[in-house]
């Protein structure tokens, strides 16, 4: 006899998700280590492929939970909406960490660097080359996510497939871009705090900006397959408010590190 729930909240059934989804991160750290000491990359590699075998099927259950079972309702949404707020709350104070950082060593050069920032030896990046065009890539994908997100308020599909196409697109522009930059760069992380502190920003950046884009693609197959309507969307919701997010931490990044830091 199946039980019928007098209330709006969802009991999530037993996973195995979250225990494939661990061993698959240990697996990747654990093969990072080896690949960076090593140069064996086959434990990586494996770690990689349980990670992106999890997310697939995990990401699945949760689609059919929330768009065919009904499970997501308004009251499990409000607290999904809680849980994201926090999440990019908490992403804010990571990014605080390198902030403070590069701030600390900045702002009082100490005799080892050479009293002076950029420290000796080190040659910036150009803040008005592909930096500032990356800036403007960013600042242009934050009005087309815009622009998909009140599309799919007005529930006009197409507009909403365009709007999501281009943020895709300028993502996957960017992390091109930032690639190139980083092969071209005339430092690297070991050189001094400078390097240090600009690779751990702007490359955890990059990553978060890889998230996005992904989280946006399998929106944009979402949006395709038809499973949001106008007034049941948090799935799209919680990618527009991560993707503003990282514009947001990457004008900082642009002005302090590589406009007032060079």
């Amino acid at each position: 006899m199946k039980m019928i729930n007098n209330h709006p909240y969802h009991l999530v059934d037993n996973s195995p998700w979250p225990l494939t989804g661990s061993i698959g991160a240990m697996t990747t750290t654990t093969g990072m280590v080896m690949w960076m000491h090593k140069n064996e990359s086959y434990l990586m590699i494996i770690g990689i492929i349980i990670n992106l075998l999890t997310m697939y099927q995990w990401w699945r259950d949760i689609v059919r939970e929330g768009t065919f079972q009904g499970k997501h309702t308004l009251k499990v949404v409000e607290g999904l909406k809680l849980g994201m707020i926090l999440f990019i709350i908490s992403e804010v104070f990571f990014f605080i960490s390198f902030f403070w950082s590069f701030f600390h060593s900045s702002l009082a050069p100490t005799v080892e660097i050479g009293m002076m920032w950029p420290p000796k030896g080190i040659k910036t990046f150009n803040p008005m080359g592909v930096p500032l065009l990356n800036t403007m890539i960013l600042l242009t994908s934050g009005m087309s996510i815009t622009w998909a997100h009140h599309s799919i308020m007005g529930a006009n599909h197409s507009q909403t497939t365009k709007g999501l196409t281009v943020t895709v697109m300028l993502g996957i522009v960017f992390t091109i871009l930032q690639a190139y930059e980083y092969k071209e760069a005339q430092f690297c992380i070991s050189d001094s705090v400078y390097g240090s502190t600009f690779f751990m920003a702007t490359g955890f950046h990059g990553l978060h900006v890889i998230i996005g884009t992904t989280f946006l693609l399998i929106c944009l197959i979402r949006h395709l397959n038809y499973h949001f309507s106008k007034t049941h969307h948090f799935g799209f919701e919680a990618a527009t408010w991560y993707w503003h997010f990282v514009d947001v931490v990457w004008i900082f990044l642009y002005i302090t590190i590589y406009w007032w830091g060079s």
